[in-house]
């Protein structure tokens, strides 16, 4: 009888336990994914921050949190661009190089399809934002496929004839309003511009100006990344049954984070501008997830593609960089909105996060990650249909 009354106590005191669990993967359905990415933002980057008095949203606010293992196919150090491809189509690749395998780095023969491409296969909408200009590693990795992640000409022609829905960033010097129309974008090169876009439009952005700081400096006509990215949500989101893809970017870490001065690392004066970077960067993740925990079908993964600088605390207790190029140091990754992606405290592989983000969407391994046809192939099933 107390062996009866001793295993009903334990079934009872496990189902209580069971209840109390967070049921993220059971429960959710989820639509949308949003990757939101701060160019080398490594972990120190976020404690630099702290240290000049911010409390960081990211920091405090995740549902979990983890890290990522940086790295490319041919280098320990990764760039930008195969960072950047990494977590846009689950392969390493080939540094300086943009979504193409290290095996076929012309993507004649095949190439991985982007979360992005798979996204709009699956009848979602699409969409990328950036404080960078929109042919930078990031976007592009996002967008398109070539050998070399400087032929911004190339990349921004290649991103016209994409049919993502908006593509937002840096003026590139290369789309016009007239370029874009022929292709089927609405051009917008200020906040008034982007504010009066409607659902089932399409855009793309060509702003000017700070707008990657944690406040626009006055006179400038382009919005915040906050605002860009609140913007974004609702043009991809409202009366749309699909759900969405969205990629967005914090650039600016990065690029403070290698800025010189005469030719020389400008060490020290330099910090100021990253925290203003990384402030901005998380405003941004704050009203993304405000929409997504409102919304309760979509994830939010926060990452970087490596960390920049090799900010570290001196004795003295202030944070310093110790060089002006990328590290292979593991740059942290935040999740809202799920608990189920990776153990807490993981360091996961860079390339393993897109699959893992598709899965809660429910798409198969065979869905994603995978390859699809380059030119080439595609030329040779024309001539021969039954190399299709």
């Amino acid at each position: 009888m107390k062996t009866k009354r001793f295993l009903t106590l334990l079934i009872v005191l496990a189902l209580i336990f069971a209840m109390s669990l967070p049921v993220y993967a059971a429960e959710t359905t989820y639509k949308n994914v949003i990757i939101m990415i701060g160019d080398g933002m490594g972990e120190n980057h976020l404690h630099l921050a702290e240290q000049y008095g911010h409390t960081l949203f990211m920091n405090t606010q995740y549902d979990l949190r983890g890290q990522s293992r940086t790295r490319s196919l041919s280098q320990d150090i990764t760039d930008s661009a195969a960072g950047g491809t990494a977590l846009s189509s689950g392969v390493r690749i080939i540094n300086q190089t943009v979504g193409v395998y290290g095996c076929d780095p012309l993507g004649l023969v095949m190439r991985p399809v982007s979360i992005t491409e798979a996204a709009f296969e699956h009848g979602m909408r699409t969409g990328i934002v950036t404080t960078d200009k929109n042919t930078g590693a990031t976007p592009a990795s996002f967008s398109v496929h070539t050998l070399y992640r400087k032929q911004y000409e190339k990349i921004s022609n290649l991103q016209l004839e994409t049919p993502f829905d908006l593509i937002w960033g840096e003026e590139d010097g290369y789309v016009t309003r007239e370029n874009a129309a022929e292709h089927g974008f609405q051009l917008v090169t200020t906040k008034e511009e982007m504010e009066a876009l409607q659902p089932g439009s399409r855009s793309f952005g060509q702003f000017s100006g700070e707008f990657w700081r944690a406040t626009v400096p006055k006179g400038c006509e382009a919005p915040s990344l906050a605002e860009m990215s609140v913007k974004a949500i609702e043009l991809l989101n409202e009366g749309n049954e699909n759900g969405f893809f969205l990629m967005i970017e914090g650039a600016h870490i990065d690029k403070s984070s290698h800025r010189s001065q005469n030719g020389k690392a400008d060490f020290d004066n330099k910090r100021e501008s990253v925290v203003d970077a990384v402030v901005g960067f998380d405003n941004a993740i704050r009203a993304v997830v405000d929409f997504a925990r409102k919304d309760g079908h979509t994830v939010v993964l926060v990452t970087a593609d490596h960390e920049t600088g090799s900010l570290m605390k001196d004795k003295d207790g202030v944070y310093r960089f110790h060089t002006d190029e990328h590290t292979c140091n593991n740059v942290p990754v935040f999740v809202f909105g799920a608990d189920n992606l990776f153990k807490r405290g993981e360091a996961v592989k860079n390339s393993s996060i897109p699959g893992r983000l598709t899965a809660l969407l429910g798409w198969s391994k065979k869905e994603f990650p995978r390859c699809q046809a380059g030119p080439l192939t595609k030329k040779l099933q024309t001539v021969l249909p039954f190399a299709a």
